[in-house]
């Protein structure tokens, strides 16, 4: 029973591995829609995998490892091929010929490869520091995963929405690719979700962020509020669902933007608390 009960999350860990491997295999059949949604369930089951482990106490340096190992594929190799497709969009290449690229717009096509290896190296450097227990250094690879895999899900629901007017030119691209890239091995302290209590004064930052975010998924599901009411009467599940999912990535670029921002404005407050107080 206790090797059972150590086992669960180690299981959820797997089927985080299991999704972000589908999300590649998709992009490269260029189902890159089904892609995206599957880093959203990859996240879902890296969440999953750590409550699990936190209730059931069933901590390991086996699932430590092999946790940063399914985020490497899920949050580092996947969203780098949904990044590869985008660019190679934007640069209007429909097949890669090597010999008929110049330099420069190979630079723009394999930009994408830094994803990853940023990625391996936040989580290398995840795993070997101790002081990220109540916090993150440097921004969290779900998180930037998050924004990527947005690409293609607001392209399939609203091909005019704002955003992709942004992504899909290739030189704010490379600029977003190299920012977060950079913010992944950052020195910048970053608030976890997680809640130890539900104390106002231990929580005050992870409070305006929940309602920031329910803030901002409300505004954009009023827009869709009639078509919403019009599937739950009907009860379709499945076109629920999609919606919902297409909801909650819109949102998610200004999410991840609202959570560096408020990390920032938060290292800020404690500074100067700190010095006012000496």
């Amino acid at each position: 029973m206790l090797r059972l009960k150590n086992s669960i999350p180690n299981f959820i860990t797997s089927l985080n591995i299991a999704a972000g491997t589908l999300s590649i295999i998709f992009t490269f059949e260029g189902l890159t829609t089904k892609a995206a949604y599957l880093i959203l369930i990859a996240a879902i089951f890296d969440f999953l995998d750590g409550m699990s482990a936190r209730l059931l106490n069933a901590y390991s340096d086996l699932g430590k490892q092999l946790d940063s190992l399914a985020d490497l594929i899920s949050f580092g190799v996947a969203p780098a091929v949904i990044v590869y497709h985008v660019m190679k969009s934007s640069l209007l290449i429909d097949k890669l010929y090597l010999s008929n690229l110049e330099n420069l717009r190979l630079v723009y096509l394999f930009i994408a490869i830094l994803i990853p290896v940023f990625s391996a190296l936040r989580l290398a450097k995840f795993n070997i520091d101790s002081r990220q227990t109540t916090s993150f250094i440097g921004l969290p690879t779900p998180a930037n995963a998050l924004f990527f895999a947005a690409i293609p899900i607001i392209s399939s629901q609203n091909p005019f929405d704002p955003f992709l007017f942004l992504v899909y030119n290739k030189n704010i691209l490379l600029g977003i690719i190299i920012v977060s890239s950079l913010l992944l091995v950052s020195p910048l302290k970053m608030f976890s979700f997680k809640f130890k209590n539900l104390k106002l004064k231990d929580n005050g930052i992870r409070f305006i962020f929940l309602i920031l975010i329910v803030l901002l998924l409300m505004l954009i599901g009023s827009d869709k509020a009639n078509l919403l009411q019009s599937i739950i009467v009907n009860l379709r599940f499945s076109d629920l669902m999609i919606e919902l999912f297409y909801i909650l990535a819109r949102a998610l670029p200004l999410i991840i933007f609202l959570y560096i921002l408020l990390s920032i404005i938060h290292n800020l407050l404690t500074v100067f608390t700190k010095k006012s107080k000496n």
